[in-house]
């Protein structure tokens, strides 16, 4: 079995990474290979790791190459890179042509592994000019040489899973949509492997979000997000199996042209025994946040909701674990810029990474997350199960965990977000009542059990070991 991630396990911490390490170790039956696609390769390990793993494959998809070649590379791959940049380049309805596009990858697959340079092809002088000229005939604006070098290399960049060598195994789990089926895809293509593809949040939406702030040229930008759409759309059509783990997910999926045939909902799930029930409260009103800092989880608001808070209740506290990945350096300090403007320097505080998160979920009241986008968040589940009130905004499938058993608000409201938290502050018997609703709903729909229940019946149902 091959778990195929981007950015994840075992390089990185997080909810995709702590899914992946409780699949493997509780399924030890099964001998997992891992393939991670990784910035330069100098990444190392961050977990420890699980007896039945196996190979830990790393594909360095931004690693620096040698000078881009000038060589033209030929009339096969023109004919290739030409079909690729008319479904890029034509707007079309979401779903439409993906069999055709997975046809295009699979040719440049067979372009590089027949021994051509698809990354460096891709900046080839022939293929910016051929770039430059579809642009031309699909598009009102123009793209400038300097545009298509940038839109070709990064595209190299992100196409390098094509030019390595398929995974050989049994099955192929992908745990993200977007560049990590690329790998699976390979694998099918050479040697018929199926393809199990999970989706935490929605990879399609988080792109767009991502690149509203991308230091690119808006053709640049539309380029690649033209390019994101086709690929997400082949992955869906790739796959054997698809696993949502959310009805919101799922929505989205066939809305971006997924069988709904294929589809099955997997919930994340917790083992309770590892998340006791808080015996005790904190000695001042405190808001706990659990996660990595991230733009997508919008600390922003979640800092303006709590200077908010203490208006009202001065002695109030908020509490913010976890880790700030890198590349996030710059909106983790933006984050302090903010505390110091609002003045809450010393009752908002990062805390850095936590032994244990439990910890984190019993040192506060109220437990938020505001994030802008969201799958099936471990977070939530998780202070659920310690029997914490869980304070949300409405995004991907938080409303869907929650249910009654917390309390929900539209995403960027800051004042929403204040308001539910000082009720929550003040009323201790609310907390309570829904602190019990919350550990008893993980109990009945979310433990770790029953989700490693519902993947072993996938896997066996596509290796053919199915009752």
């Amino acid at each position: 079995m091959t778990f195929v991630s981007e950015g994840t396990y075992p390089f990185a911490m997080g909810g995709v990474s702590v899914w992946m390490d409780q699949l493997i170790r509780g399924m030890p039956e099964h001998t997992w290979d891992v393939v991670t696609m990784t910035v330069d390769g100098a990444e190392r390990p961050v977990w420890d790791l699980p007896p039945n793993l196996g190979r830990i494959v790393s594909v360095p998809l931004w690693k620096a190459r040698p000078r881009r070649s000038t060589r033209a590379p030929g009339p096969e791959f023109a004919d290739i890179y030409g079909r690729f940049l008319e479904m890029v380049l034509t707007p079309a309805v979401m779903g439409a042509g993906s069999e055709e596009f997975l046809s295009v990858l699979e040719s440049l697959y067979r372009y590089a592994h027949d021994g051509g340079d698809l990354v460096g092809a891709l900046t080839a002088n022939d293929s910016l000019t051929q770039l430059m000229d579809a642009w031309y005939w699909n598009r009102t604006d123009g793209l400038n040489l300097a545009d298509a070098i940038t839109a070709g290399d990064l595209m190299g960049h992100m196409l390098r899973p094509l030019s390595e060598p398929p995974p050989r195994t049994d099955l192929v789990h992908v745990a993200m949509n977007g560049l990590s089926p690329l790998m699976a895809m390979t694998a099918k293509w050479q040697y018929g492997t199926p393809i199990v593809l999970s989706e935490h949040g929605v990879y399609l939406r988080e792109r767009y979000l991502q690149y509203v702030d991308e230091p690119v040229s808006h053709a640049v930008r539309v380029l690649l997000l033209s390019f994101f759409r086709r690929l997400v759309a082949a992955a869906y059509v790739a796959a054997d199996r698809i696993a949502p783990h959310s009805s919101y997910n799922r929505r989205w999926q066939i809305r971006n042209g997924a069988d709904p045939g294929r589809i099955r909902i997997m919930y994340n799930g917790v083992d309770p025994a590892d998340f006791p029930p808080a015996e005790a409260d904190p000695e001042v009103p405190t808001i706990v946040f659990m996660g990595r800092v991230d733009p997508l989880k919008d600390l922003h608001t979640l800092i303006r909701a709590f200077a908010v808070v203490r208006d009202k209740l001065p002695d109030a506290r908020l509490r913010m674990f976890g880790g700030v990945p890198a590349g996030n350096e710059s909106y983790h300090q933006s984050c302090l810029d903010l505390i110091d403007e609002l003045d809450l320097a010393g009752a908002a505080t990062f805390e850095g990474r936590v032994s244990t998160p439990v910890l984190a979920y019993h040192s506060g009241h109220v437990i938020a997350l505001t994030s802008i986008s969201e799958g099936f968040p471990y977070s939530v589940v998780e202070a659920m199960a310690c029997g914490r009130a869980v304070l949300c905004t409405n995004v991907g499938g938080v409303a869907e965990a929650v249910a009654e058993a917390g309390m929900v608000v539209p995403p960027r409201d800051h004042v929403a977000v204040a308001d539910a938290t000082v009720r929550l502050l003040e009323d201790p018997a609310l907390r309570s009542r829904l602190g019990a609703l919350a550990r008893a709903r993980v109990l009945e729909r979310f433990t770790l059990q029953q989700s490693l229940d519902d993947y072993r019946a996938v896997y066996a149902e596509l290796l053919g070991d199915a009752p």
